[in-house]
């Protein structure tokens, strides 16, 4: 307004001079950029929810919440008895009918689905949800604490690392053994379905140090059959969203070749307006605490 003020001896010449000035009171990029993309990103970035991000409390050592209970231990049994008596039957079935190499097929192929089940499974619940989530709510919570805490695994009881996932698998898999008795779909049930609930053990694995496993898994590990601890190493590194499979890591390289998790964001993200928590700048959610990593140590 000062400057207004200066140019009132001349008002008649604002009028057709206003749109050649080279000196307007206002740069017009500074107008500009007042009125357009930036207030508009910068009000969609703050409106695009994140589904709950990291609830997990640090754990403490000798925590009774990792040890293994009796309904932990029944719920391991259940699950490890379907997968066997799939196995069992498959084997069976083979023998009655003379059909080896099919069903032989069938159970490499499961172990292989296995693999790609346990990755989009690990993809979506360290992505999305939180601990208040229904059903998932504990696992999704346990998942994205893990990266905070990655210790706590090593130091869960069998039965309390497995029971959830042998809870799954025994509803799943015990009508099929009902229903069937193909040699072929019982080797791949039995297999991939073995598999997926002992993913969280070879997860477990995979965060020992070799001195405290034992040498076969360590040479299983070492082959490729199990994930190895130098490749689900760089999922615990920046930007933390590659490497989710956690039975032989045989699909990772392939998934994260194709950017396939990175597709999958993008259509949750257009179809529902719900960003990954992978898309955030790695904060402490993400980092491991040294902290409590020299305890344990």
């Amino acid at each position: 307004m000062a400057v207004l003020n200066q140019r009132t001896p001349t008002p008649k010449l604002l009028p057709h001079h206003g749109r050649i000035s080279h000196k307007p009171l206002l740069p017009p990029r500074l107008i500009h950029c007042s009125a357009t993309a930036p207030p508009k990103n910068h009000r969609l970035n703050s409106e695009t929810p994140i589904l709950n991000p990291a609830t997990s409390r640090p754990p403490v050592i000798n925590d009774p919440s990792l040890k293994s209970t009796w309904t932990h231990r029944a719920w391991v049994a259940g699950g490890c008895s379907t997968v066997l008596i799939s196995l069992a039957k498959s084997i069976s079935a083979s023998a009655d009918s003379h059909i080896w190499v099919e069903p032989i097929l069938a159970g490499l192929f499961g172990y292989v689905m296995a693999d790609l089940g346990s990755g989009i499974y690990h993809w979506g619940i360290d992505n999305y949800g939180g601990a208040e989530t229904p059903v998932f709510g504990a696992q999704i919570d346990a998942f994205q604490g893990h990266h905070k805490w990655p210790w706590t695994i090593t130091r869960r009881q069998f039965a309390n690392n497995l029971h959830a996932l042998a809870k799954v698998v025994t509803f799943i898999v015990l009508p099929i053994n009902l229903v069937t008795d193909d040699p072929v779909l019982l080797g791949f049930v039995g297999m991939c379905s073995g598999c997926i609930m002992f993913s969280q053990q070879f997860h477990a694995w995979a965060h020992m140090t070799k001195s405290r496993l034992p040498p076969m898994v360590v040479k299983l590990q070492d082959g490729g059959v199990l994930v190895s601890r130098l490749q689900h190493a760089e999922h615990h590194r920046a930007p933390y969203n590659n490497n989710y499979c956690i039975v032989s890591g045989v699909w990772n390289e392939v998934l994260d070749g194709l950017s396939f998790f990175e597709a999958l964001e993008m259509v949750i993200y257009f179809k529902f307006g719900v960003r990954p928590r992978s898309w955030t700048e790695p904060n402490s959610d993400w980092t491991e605490d040294p902290e409590t990593t020299t305890l344990v140590s």
